[in-house]
């Protein structure tokens, strides 16, 4: 486990950064992902990690772009130490579908594969229980 996983966590208050997945209802720790990935020179620092779920851990891999789908550019990914969640998502409560309200966030829900259809089901769950 990384060294700063407590800190990281402390900070993301036990969520995906990326997705908002309450750590709480998996029985393994999340990850602490490097948001500039490292083979791209993003640094070990704080201001460079992240908690992810092992879903959008995986998706995200070492990409830092993706592809918007309204414009079909290429933009850089959602940034959780620049960029506060909530002014450029959206959770629509009834289907559980995550929203990019901007081309970065779009291209990061697409990269990502927030959407998929078990995430989407889990998430269903969380709304309800009143965990996300």
């Amino acid at each position: 486990m990384n060294p700063l996983y407590g800190a990281v966590a402390e900070r993301a208050k036990r969520c995906c950064e990326y997705c908002r997945a309450p750590e709480e209802v998996f029985n393994f720790p999340f990850k602490v992902e490097h948001i500039v990935p490292q083979s791209r020179e993003g640094s070990n620092d704080m201001h460079n990690l992240a908690l992810a779920c092992h879903a959008c851990n995986r998706f995200k891999s070492d990409f830092a772009t993706g592809i918007d789908d309204i414009s079909q550019e290429e933009c850089g990914l959602f940034h959780p130490r620049r960029d506060a969640w909530q002014d450029h998502f959206r959770a629509d409560a009834p289907t559980a579908q995550i929203i990019g309200l901007t081309p970065a966030v779009r291209a990061t829900v697409s990269r990502l594969q927030m959407n998929r259809e078990h995430h989407v089901a889990a998430r269903l769950h969380w709304i309800q229980l009143g965990m996300f």
